[in-house]
């Protein structure tokens, strides 16, 4: 069942508690270490559950959204890329006043035939190379590589998210539990006293029952700083503001299922971000070597032009150079086409295609390890949550016997059949029990957060 946790502990535990106190007047403890917290917290506390709390982190962790960024960034070097392939059109429009060549009406510059020109053009470029789709075809693949990371760095800050989750719910139920304990050995201290003043214990006995109270209520205390350390650390990831007015829901014995290792193994080879970055990486250096490569061979550049150029600023007029032939038309085209031919550059280009081969070489290799890599995680993190899962089993029975054993040993020292050695003993038995209980219960969540991803979500 899932509850909020403040008062969590198991079922078996509070009753053992219940029927030791039964009967005695409650003393107050030692309250807990009076820790300075963030001022400001006045409002009711926000509950979080373990998604919300991955939602929030997505939105808040720095390191996560500079991944976002990175991916959002490849994404307008494709649509740059792709645009760069078709023609560009643009729109000039120029006023050329130049000294006149006297005695005539010309321009004193052989290409201005009048004092005074005038150009309107629309004008279209278009670059015609082997390199025409290969910074397009690259910025693909580093896109790819760029979402490939941001699902590795989803997955990642998933796991660091459940650490601190659960951390602070074991933190939370170690509180709840050493307050609990610490009552427990207040009790034992009184029955010890108790059965002192009636002759039937020694001194000793009362002896070690003060050492467990004072040793127990020094639990309490540190137990009340490590859930607001725990607390803090997750704060940090959830909110913009420092804010540690929040509660979180205790799902810690809600347990998933693991899959089957086939399942894992299938779910691994088609999804686990590691190998799908390594191959798009590979991509970009191909692409890096082919347009290496292509830089050898020559280029086309095309422009078209459309509009005027003439004394006035008119579809049509006459000629400064020649008025004679009257009012022409001003309105045509010209079309310019340049061929560039690579010959030499001191070795230039033959350094970037030795350089991009030796990235691609690298790739490879790491696509390599990649592969080996991902089947070592998955056999390594599998078979951690398969033990953790064991431990939370076992560790769950021995909760249980720890919490029977403490209230027989209490019920064998009031009847004197015990010594207070053997009540310390099971006190001490079953708070180290409860802590092994909780820790492979958060131990087996973080197991399965980490199989994840290589799997990806199940």
């Amino acid at each position: 069942m899932i509850m909020l946790l403040r008062i969590a502990v198991p079922t078996s535990i509070v009753a053992v508690l219940c029927t030791v106190t039964l009967g005695a007047q409650a003393q107050p403890l030692v309250p807990p270490l009076s820790l300075v917290q963030p001022e400001g917290q006045t409002s009711p506390p926000m509950v979080v559950t373990l998604q919300d709390a991955l939602e929030r982190a997505r939105r808040n962790d720095a390191q996560f959204q500079t991944s976002v960024a990175d991916a959002q960034i490849a994404k307008e070097d494709r649509v740059q890329a792709k645009a760069a392939i078709l023609p560009a059109f643009s729109h000039t429009t120029q006023y050329l006043g130049t000294q006149g060549d006297t005695p005539l009406k010309t321009g004193r510059f052989v290409s201005n035939d009048g004092v005074n020109m005038y150009r309107s053009w629309l004008v279209a470029h278009q670059e015609i190379s082997p390199n025409m789709l290969t910074p397009y075809r690259r910025a693909q693949a580093a896109e790819a590589l760029a979402q490939a990371r941001l699902e590795i760095a989803t997955r990642g800050l998933a796991v660091t998210v459940t650490q601190r989750y659960y951390g602070l719910i074991t933190a939370e139920r170690k509180y709840s539990a050493s307050q609990l304990a610490a009552q427990q050995a207040q009790r034992f201290l009184e029955i010890a006293q108790q059965q002192l003043q009636l002759g039937q214990v020694a001194r000793s006995d009362v002896v070690k029952a003060e050492i467990q109270f004072q040793q127990q209520q020094q639990v309490f205390r540190e137990s009340a700083l490590q859930m607001e350390n725990a607390r803090l650390q997750l704060a940090v990831l959830l909110f913009p503001t420092l804010n540690e007015n929040f509660t979180v829901v205790d799902d810690l014995t809600a347990v998933p299922a693991l899959p089957s290792f086939p399942d894992a193994r299938a779910m691994a080879e088609r999804g686990n971000p590691d190998l799908r970055a390594a191959s798009e990486a590979l991509r970009v250096a191909q692409q890096d070597v082919r347009g290496a490569k292509n830089a050898f061979l020559p280029t086309v550049l095309i422009d078209a032009d459309y509009g005027i150029e003439a004394n006035e600023f008119a579809l049509h007029s006459r000629v400064a150079a020649d008025p004679g032939l009257g009012v022409l038309p001003n309105l045509g085209y010209f079309v310019t086409v340049n061929l560039s031919v690579p010959l030499w550059d001191w070795g230039g280009l033959r350094s970037k295609l030795r350089q991009s081969r030796t990235r691609e070489t690298q790739a490879q290799v790491a696509l390599s390890q990649a592969q080996r890599q991902l089947l070592s995680n998955l056999y390594s993190m599998y078979n951690e949550a398969v033990a953790a899962k064991s431990a939370a089993d076992s560790s769950q029975r021995v909760s249980e016997l720890a919490a029977e054993s403490l209230r027989l040993t209490i019920l064998r020292y009031q009847a004197g059949e015990s010594t207070a050695l053997e009540v310390v003993d099971a006190q001490n038995t079953l708070v180290l029990a409860r802590d092994a209980y909780d820790a492979a219960l958060a131990r087996y969540r973080v197991a399965l957060a980490s199989l994840q991803t290589v799997t990806g979500t199940f």
